[in-house]
């Protein structure tokens, strides 16, 4: 009897388990299971970026410095971010805008002194502001003491800190040097008759990172920086610092035909590289709340994981060049030609579905490598220009993965296009431009080429503060002139214009930190073959919000299957009413939908 009792009794509690999930399959509130999302700061941080050089200069040397940046520190944080990547501010002699250092533990004159850094740092904690430092660990300046004991004697203390090729030898197997006009990645060095590596500028030789001693030295540097309270770091072409240190030959023709002549594939992600990494990890990077970006050339939707899982015990998050690389010209320099919308989607939507259950991506459109995102990605025409560029806004802040937003963006700043050579700062145009005159090609084109797709300078012109003599950024001249357009392209008249791109952006970021479904929610690609409409789905923890994103300077019909009738609109960057069938050119709208 009382076994019949028991049986009874589990075959009522599963016919009531049976009952209730059938009513919420009738009702439409039966979910797939969440995968299990570990939260941390990082995850749910926007990111902003500051190029030091260009921000805000207070000294008149033309110059952007670490006290201009204090001097914006409110802005800063009224932009509804919460981390701030400054690129380098380290001693350098400026062969590359600081990513060619001489003492990693000093600030460069130009900027600064420790004592500046020290009140930014402390200015930017009280605010609520984390700070990520630019890590340059794959090469140094050659001014650095290092390489100038390396470079003394064969036999030097200093010499295994760098990758050297004795002449008699013979010529080293070519490696590429990006900075350089004949290409090359060697240069001879007459003083101990041997060459040395370098994947950029001459001025830039590569660390050895075979060298035990050498990675003590960088992670003993590492946790000085943190020591002194930064939060993370952001590591500057990362997948570089393995080298195969027999150097063997690579063939033209293998470049061209295992990788298309993208050279930081095939350079990136040599021997023992994850080994470094989990070294630097139990050595640094464990021991601090903090988080690690890996600049990842070279890092493919396969090999990114090997970075990024938890469980590999190395970095946090890293971001890939395939979503800016697409739409270039074959055989020219980052000559921009015309994208397919489908295949912008395809990859941002495969490196979303890559870290759907593992890892931890990232989402950018500029930075000071790229050209204006406006320019480069929306419509920098008059009449689109304020629209396109809040549509892109959007975009980066309704995606998965953690944004990085520069510096500029916020209110819309386009590229320079500057018309002569002698305007450019930037020594890979230099480099480039030497190639094409070696060459006997078209100068004049290539100029023009650099106008939407190429040149870095484009994204390093000076911040556009207000409609004063060089945009207020400098009372001297600037280092890098200043877009003529600043005279109505500025902060403080975008301050006092409630519908700007600025209050655009911070409205957006109040969104992303309001509704976590932006940032960990389930990613789904709505209406995959439109070609003018990016469409979506996040949902996450019973909410589900629709993003609806027109990429054309036309009308576009939207087809996202879903019932958005009685839809709560988010938000929409022409403001009123928004359609759920038709975008207006380069409209872009967010929904809550009902459930």
């Amino acid at each position: 009897m009382k076994f019949n009792v028991a049986k009874n009794t589990i075959i009522l509690i599963v016919l009531v388990i049976i009952t209730s999930n059938s009513l919420l399959i009738a009702q439409g509130k039966m979910v797939e299971k969440e995968p299990k999302i570990e939260k941390k700061w990082w995850k749910e941080a926007v990111v902003y970026q500051i190029y030091p050089r260009s921000f805000k200069d207070t000294d008149g040397d033309g110059v952007g410095d670490l006290k201009g940046i204090i001097s914006k520190l409110d802005y800063i944080k009224s932009l509804g971010i919460d981390v701030v990547w400054l690129n380098p501010i380290y001693g350098s002699p400026n062969a590359d805008n600081g990513y060619d250092i001489s003492d990693y533990q000093a600030i460069m004159k130009e900027f600064g002194t420790m004592e500046d850094f020290d009140a930014l740092l402390k200015g930017m904690h009280e605010r609520g502001l984390k700070l990520v430092m630019d890590l340059v660990v794959n090469h140094s300046s050659d001014e650095h003491k290092w390489f100038q004991e390396s470079r003394k004697s064969r036999d030097n203390p200093y010499r295994d800190y760098y990758h050297w090729w004795p002449a008699e030898k013979g010529k080293p197997a070519f490696r590429p040097g990006a900075f350089e006009a004949d290409g090359s990645g060697w240069r001879y060095d007459k003083q101990t008759d041997s060459y040395y590596l370098h994947y950029f500028n001459y001025k830039q030789p590569d660390l050895n990172w075979e060298n035990p001693k050498l990675r003590q030295e960088i992670f003993s540097m590492m946790n000085w920086w943190f020591k002194k309270g930064i939060d993370g770091f952001r590591m500057d072409v990362i997948p570089f610092i393995a080298k195969d240190t027999t150097f063997p030959v690579i063939t033209q023709e293998e470049l061209d035909k295992n990788y298309q002549g993208r050279w930081d594939v095939f350079m990136a992600s040599g021997p023992h590289l994850h080994d470094y990494l989990k070294e630097m990890n139990k050595e640094v990077l464990s021991k601090y709340d903090c988080m690690a970006l890996a600049e990842g050339a070279g890092m493919t939707l396969k090999s990114a994981h090997d970075f990024v899982d938890a469980d590999r015990k190395e970095l946090d998050m890293g971001y890939h060049f395939e979503g800016t690389n697409l739409g270039y010209v074959p055989g020219h320099f980052k000559k921009a030609g015309k994208y397919l919308l489908v295949d912008f989607k395809k990859i941002y939507s495969d490196w979303n579905d890559t870290y759907s259950e593992n890892g931890w991506g990232t989402i950018y459109l500029g930075n000071h490598d790229q050209p204006r995102m406006t320019s480069r990605w929306g419509n920098d025409a008059p009449e689109f220009r304020v629209l396109s560029s809040k549509m892109l806004t959007t975009f980066l802040l309704t995606m998965g993965g953690t944004p990085y937003y520069y510096n500029g963006d916020e209110i819309g700043m386009i590229n320079a296009k500057f018309d002569k050579i002698e305007d450019y700062r930037d020594i890979e145009v230099f480099a480039e431009y030497e190639k094409v005159k070696i060459a006997g090609g078209d100068l004049k084109q290539f100029i023009e080429d650099q106008k939407t797709g190429g040149a870095r300078d484009n994204g390093r012109t000076p911040f556009q503060w207000n409609a004063t003599q060089n945009g207020g950024f400098s009372t001297g001249e600037p280092w890098l002139k200043v877009n003529d357009n600043h005279t109505f392209l500025n902060a403080e008249a975008q301050e006092k214009d409630p519908n700007s791109n600025l209050n655009y952006f911070r409205k957006m970021t109040k969104l992303r930190k309001s509704n976590l479904a932006l940032v960990y929610g389930k990613y789904t690609l709505l209406d995959k073959e439109n070609p003018n409409v990016y469409a979506y789905t996040r949902e996450f923890e019973g909410k589900k919000l629709l993003v609806m994103l027109n990429f054309s300077s036309q009308k576009a019909v939207v087809k996202t299957g879903l019932n958005a009738k009685n839809a709560t609109v988010l938000s929409n960057n022409y403001g009123g009413k928004s359609s759920t069938t038709e975008l207006r050119p380069y409209e872009a709208v967010v929904m809550q939908l009902k459930l």
